[in-house]
């Protein structure tokens, strides 16, 4: 069944000492997709509140959100839905990566920093990603077909 309008996500591009933060958002091995950490939008809240939140749940770390940096859509054809990916700048104001920390919802399974270097050893979306977060450009990223 077709979503009546397309899901509104955010997304936080975290850099420390020149590494990009990115999550895996999938039990065990099921996937090697990594993502910058996010997610939906709720209505009668602010982007960078939705922001903040859900970096929190999947991070466990507080961040300042920056300028946006990149726009983001992709879609199931087989399921009709479309998701719209607003990425912004963020900086961390508290918390740390650690090894023990989970995520409390069960949703992120590992989280780490990468290189630039180490981002051609991975598979991660969008595909734009390392554009922007070593860039300083606006970036928009047409539609494409979901990836698992």
């Amino acid at each position: 069944m077709r979503s009546p309008m397309p899901r509104l996500a955010v997304r936080a591009l975290i850099m420390a000492d020149d590494r990009l933060l990115l999550v895996n958002a999938y039990a065990g091995p099921r996937s090697d997709l990594w993502c910058a950490p996010g997610g939906g939008v709720e209505p009668g809240t602010s982007l960078t509140e939705n922001l903040q939140r859900e970096v929190q749940e999947e991070t466990g770390l507080g961040i300042e959100v920056g300028l946006p940096c990149l726009v983001n859509e992709f879609h199931d054809p087989k399921t009709g839905f479309h998701q719209v990916e607003m990425f912004f700048k963020a900086e961390i104001t508290f918390g740390q990566v650690t090894a023990d920390w989970r995520d409390p919802e069960g949703v992120v399974t590992r989280r780490r920093f990468f290189s630039r270097a180490e981002m051609a050893t991975i598979r991660f979306k969008p595909s734009s990603l390392i554009r922007a977060a070593w860039g300083d450009e606006i970036i928009y990223d047409p539609l494409e077909v979901i990836v698992r």
